[in-house]
């Protein structure tokens, strides 16, 4: 069986959904964590909020998963 461009198309696709959702989520990682480290050294009861708030971003790369996902699901349907 000879794969053909739409693939190999499909494959980038979902390949990039993953990839810059997963470094959009590391860059507002870090700049989130830098400002909850900061705010923890001034008030120490800011832990919680500080965890939550560094963790939200990684809904993102759920985001991209999921997308990826359907992509390639898509194109076993096409």
């Amino acid at each position: 069986m000879a794969a053909d461009i739409s693939t190999g198309l499909i494959a980038i696709g979902s390949g990039l959904a993953i990839g810059l959702s997963a470094i959009a989520a590391a860059i507002a990682e870090k700049e989130i964590g830098a400002a909850a480290v900061g705010a923890m050294a001034e008030k120490e009861e800011l832990f919680g909020k500080g965890l939550i708030l560094t963790v939200i971003p990684e809904t993102l790369v759920i985001f991209g998963l999921v997308v990826a996902i359907l992509i390639l699901n898509l194109a076993k349907g096409a």
